[in-house]
């Protein structure tokens, strides 16, 4: 006998059509290594589109920062995420690649573990995020940055 999977009741948001399209480009200053939400500034783009319902896209245009979606309601995960990041790729592993310091290739390895981009379902006008989720861009490398964030919302 086998056992099936239910899906809950489907609700139709739109009708697919997409009509309209924004982007912009943001600019974040890290402190350096951790977790910075970007949240509000993406919900801030979102209201200034005029899109109710669509797709967002989030890109990090680096290779030694990433983007994740991730609980804001007690800073100690995000602590617990960066122990974790630091030992699957330690500062001072035996690794080739090492000409621009001791903290660039594991914020490759970072960056190719988290990810570069982001889909959030654009409901309401809103960011499609659960009660407890924040957007945030994670520095992986040891000194402050200015990270460059795109931002693409189409749908109606």
């Amino acid at each position: 006998m086998t056992r099936e999977g239910r899906i809950g009741d489907i609700t139709d948001f739109s009708d697919g059509a997409v009509s309209r399209q924004a982007s912009a480009r943001i600019a974040v200053a890290t402190p350096g290594p951790g977790f910075t939400e970007i949240t509000e500034v993406v919900a801030a783009f979102l209201a200034r589109s005029g899109i109710t319902q669509g797709l967002l896209t989030v890109f990090c245009r680096h290779t030694s920062a990433s983007l994740t979606i991730q609980e804001n309601a007690d800073p100690d995960v995000r602590t617990d995420l960066m122990t974790a990041l630091d030992g699957l790729a330690p500062r001072h592993g035996a690794y080739v690649h090492g000409s621009e310091g001791p903290d660039d290739m594991p914020a490759h390895i970072r960056t190719m573990v988290t990810d570069a981009g982001l889909a959030v379902p654009v409901v309401g006008g809103r960011i499609g995020l659960g009660t407890w989720q924040g957007i945030y861009l994670i520095e992986h490398r040891d000194r402050p940055h200015r990270r460059e964030v795109l931002l693409h919302v189409a749908g109606q």
